[in-house]
């Protein structure tokens, strides 16, 4: 499976680095379905390395909440829970806002190439049509630049992994949700304003795009 990850890329990675990601976005786009137990073989297979990466793989998803491990029972992805869903977006209002300020503050030339890049495939979002799991890679792309561009390793972290939980949750209703494209597209003004360097402009929009997620998963409860 392809990496959605804005994060580097390339030789340097190792090969625990690579099944970690590989797997990570396979849990947070519901390729593993929640509940679904966890085979180190086959993903070893799939992912063509050995148990060893694997298992240093799964240690960490443990960390984000991604997957669990049950006494004499075995490892599972986490099922996907709607109660956490206020508690992610209380984090996400807080946080989302202050990387949104810093992106656009701190971010590189490389960086805003990347988002400027970004913003032009957000154009063509509906003149393609694109389906939900297109949709939603691109959003996690967006998610990902912008954390990226804060500089800030620790609030890059945190974002990412409260990010991987909202995503799921996303995913579970994503049949459900009327306007997808529409919630995708509005990522569009707020990479212009921290590309712009517009703080305050930056803050405001990840705040209302956070809002706007929350109330469109409880409209599709």
């Amino acid at each position: 499976m392809q990496n959605v990850a804005t994060e580097p890329r390339g030789e340097e990675l190792s090969l625990a680095e690579r099944a970690y990601r590989a797997i990570r976005d396979r849990l947070v786009m519901l390729e593993i379905r929640p509940g679904a137990p966890i085979n180190e073989d086959q993903l070893g297979q799939s992912l063509g390395v050995g148990r060893t990466p694997v298992r240093e793989a799964l240690k960490r998803l443990q960390y984000e909440r991604l997957i669990t491990t049950y006494p004499r029972r075995g490892t599972f992805a986490t099922d996907v829970n709607i109660t956490d869903l206020a508690h992610i977006s209380e984090v996400r209002l807080e946080l989302e806002p202050l990387a949104a300020a810093q992106a656009a503050r701190r971010a590189t030339a490389t960086d805003r190439a990347s988002l400027t890049a970004l913003r032009r495939e957000l154009e063509s979002v509906r003149p393609r049509g694109r389906d939900a799991r297109e949709l939603m890679h691109l959003d996690l792309q967006v998610h990902r630049a912008i954390y990226a561009a804060t500089h800030n390793p620790y609030l890059e972290d945190t974002l990412v992994r409260h990010d991987n939980l909202a995503t799921r949750i996303w995913c579970l209703f994503v049949d459900r949700l009327s306007d997808m494209a529409g919630h995708v597209e509005e990522h569009g003004p707020l990479v212009e304003a921290i590309v712009a360097g517009d703080a305050d402009q930056a803050a405001q929009l990840a705040r209302s795009h956070v809002e706007g997620f929350e109330r469109a998963i409880r409209e599709a409860i």
